[in-house]
């Protein structure tokens, strides 16, 4: 690389302009494809660099950033395996394209976000072309009608025995399971047969045709089909992702960004300007090192001083917090409140307290406000 080319993404690293941050961003990934494969300990070191500046600049960049550099390097195998896991979780416009296309997504990745995953990221996972029989098995075991109905409109993913019969068994109380199984070409006349009694008029046309079932036999599953319906009680309900399970997604993201190194002031700035206040307070506790629920109790009083404390904990420097509190109290019904006494408070934590003092007087104000 040519050192006026080496300068001139040294410029552009410096530059907080979001437009400067895509421009080295994709400075970057034209590097890397023209990198080749080299195994000499100069191209490992300059991939170790690669892959951590990468990283860094991500985790700060703007979403429509993080939504085009997904695009560009969903399909390649030579980008950071940490960073790539990190984008399969970014909201969903984000991870869809690493999701369907990252050769680096293996099946314990794609369980892992079957796991811990949104809905909408589930359905991509079951969309996906060529899963293994793992993914399969967990989706079949998680048993939401969403994500159930992407993969059996999935030609090319591999079933582990019995799938296709608890598919069927499944379509009897989740409709939208039914059209992708009739048309499934692993679905048997045996089972076409049982699917007949559950479709309407249309798709009972196309499994005759399919599969030239008994007429008799086929008024008989119907038969049976209502037998069981006025006998067995309804199954169990449709699956929906609840808050709670956000949640917990969003709390082992914050473990892993932390585990990683990098969860930083510059990404919880980021996520507030995503309004995902839930994620900022999750990030913040573990970088301030501060009870969760002790956070959210002075995020809703009338004490943003609260929040600068944990903010000084957590090395926030003292020029964003206005920008922060502005933020949270948008997302957050007006709290903090306090007014220009409490705002006057907050600034002097930052003046006045040292980062493990301010973990002290965080914990000792929380108290304050429970006693009262």
């Amino acid at each position: 690389m040519s050192g006026a080319r080496t300068d001139a993404l040294l410029t552009l690293a410096k530059s907080r302009e979001p437009a400067d941050r895509e421009r080295l961003l994709m400075n970057i990934v034209s590097l890397c494809e023209m990198a080749g494969t080299g195994g000499d300990a100069e191209a490992t070191r300059a991939k170790a660099l690669i892959d951590d500046l990468f990283m860094a600049l991500v985790l700060d960049a703007e979403r429509e950033v993080r939504r085009r550099l997904a695009e560009r390097i969903a399909a390649v195998d030579w980008a950071p395996k940490a960073l790539i896991n990190i984008l399969a979780l970014d909201d969903i416009e984000i991870a869809r394209p690493i999701i369907a296309s990252s050769p680096l997504l293996d099946d314990e990745d794609l369980v892992r976000l079957l796991v811990e995953a949104t809905l909408e990221h589930q359905i991509a996972v079951a969309r996906r072309p060529h899963i293994g029989e793992a993914v399969t098995s967990r989706i079949l075991d998680g048993a939401d009608p969403s994500v159930l109905a992407a993969l059996a409109a999935n030609a090319s993913a591999a079933l582990p025995p019995g799938a296709m019969a608890r598919m069927v068994d499944y379509a009897r109380l989740m409709p939208g399971l039914r059209a992708p199984l009739v048309r499934h070409a692993l679905l048997t006349s045996e089972l076409g047969g049982v699917l007949y009694a559950w479709v309407g008029e249309a798709l009972r046309e196309s499994l005759s045709v399919r599969f030239k079932l008994d007429p008799a036999k086929l008024r008989q599953a119907v038969d049976d089909a209502v037998t069981a319906a006025q006998s067995e009680p309804f199954g169990r309900p449709v699956t929906l992702e609840k808050a709670e399970d956000r949640e917990a997604m969003e709390h082992r993201m914050i473990e892993k960004l932390d585990a990683a190194g990098q969860l930083k002031p510059g990404y919880l700035l980021r996520v507030l300007g995503e309004h995902k206040l839930s994620l900022f307070e999750i990030g913040l506790s573990r970088l301030a090192g501060v009870d969760l629920a002790d956070l959210r109790a002075g995020l809703a009083s009338e004490r943003p001083d609260i929040l600068a404390m944990a903010c000084v904990a957590a090395k926030i420097d003292r020029s964003v917090f206005k920008t922060i509190l502005s933020r949270v109290r948008e997302l957050n019904a007006g709290r903090p409140g306090g007014g220009p006494e409490g705002e006057t408070r907050a600034a002097s934590a930052f003046l006045e307290l040292s980062q493990k003092d301010a973990v002290t007087a965080f914990s000792r104000m929380v108290q304050v406000i429970a006693a009262a």
